[in-house]
């Protein structure tokens, strides 16, 4: 049963993982699965809305760049097919596969793997620019980046494609986004911006559109809980995106990939063998 420890439980794993290229959902599925939570509907609706914690640190630290006409169309652009699939595919996203545990863990496998070796490609097409990238002052760096103006309409379309693969579990919207953004050749940091720029009407959209569908089948009590998480998971995705933004500066993705074979090995471990 869903009660207040384990909302409080999901919601860290929610705060940790939503911005990191791991799949918070992949990681709310499995950890709901540990702690023997009824794959209930209101579960599945929990899951969804608990990322409105998360994206509420993203605007907290980002709300300056929503004022920027430029921005708000490449953003819109980029939600549109998320958009479009989400709505379109969500009744069988709740019906089929969000619980689904095995394509959780299949996901996050081969995404890992898919992960290391577009990182590695990356990496040795772009040797020379990131060496030079390195000397760049981080101030003038961050500015460029958070303009957006390093990405064009068609590349924030391209990544919106990209972001809408992740209604899959276990795919990751932002590991999604930044597998799309490496084949296209954007930097790191841009990618990483832009992933967290577009989580909001993302994120906003699905949390706001399954609370109207399904908010008059809670309690007082599934209320709660949802306000439990939510507050969680905002603490947590605060610090850890501020941890994303600095570590992201020195290092690439290839940590998570490796993160996402392992977890996926383990999990298939505890639920399989």
């Amino acid at each position: 049963m869903l009660n207040i420890f384990n909302s409080i439980i999901l919601g860290i794993v929610e705060g940790v993982t939503e911005f990191l290229p791991v799949s918070s959902t992949g990681h709310l599925i499995l950890v709901s699965h540990l702690l023997k939570i009824d794959n209930t509907n209101f579960l599945k609706s929990f899951e969804i809305i608990i990322q409105l914690g998360a994206i509420s640190s993203v605007f907290i630290f980002y709300y300056k760049h929503f004022f920027s006409i430029e921005n708000l169309k490449k953003i819109f652009i980029a939600f549109l097919p998320t958009a479009i699939i989400g709505f379109t595919l969500y009744k069988i996203l709740k019906e089929y596969l969000l619980g689904n545990i095995l394509i959780v863990i299949s996901s996050l496998f081969f995404g890992g793997i898919i992960m290391i070796l577009i990182e590695r490609r990356y990496i040795k097409n772009n040797e020379n620019k990131l060496k030079i990238s390195n000397n760049i002052s981080e101030n003038i760096l961050e500015k460029d980046l958070l303009s957006l103006k390093n990405v064009s309409y068609k590349e924030s379309f391209y990544l919106g494609l990209w972001q809408s693969i992740a209604i899959i579990p276990g795919i990751s919207r932002s590991g999604s986004t930044i597998i799309g953004g490496l084949l296209m050749n954007l930097k790191r940091e841009t990618i990483v911006h832009f992933s967290f720029l577009l989580a909001v009407p993302t994120i906003l959209s699905a949390s706001l559109y399954d609370l109207l569908k399904n908010y008059k089948t809670f309690s007082i009590e599934n209320f709660q809980i949802l306000a439990t998480g939510f507050i969680t998971s905002f603490i947590f995705s605060m610090i850890f995106t501020v941890w994303l933004l600095t570590y992201i500066k020195k290092h690439n993705f290839i940590i998570f990939g490796y993160y996402r074979i392992i977890i996926a090995i383990l999990f298939f471990i505890v639920f399989y063998i």
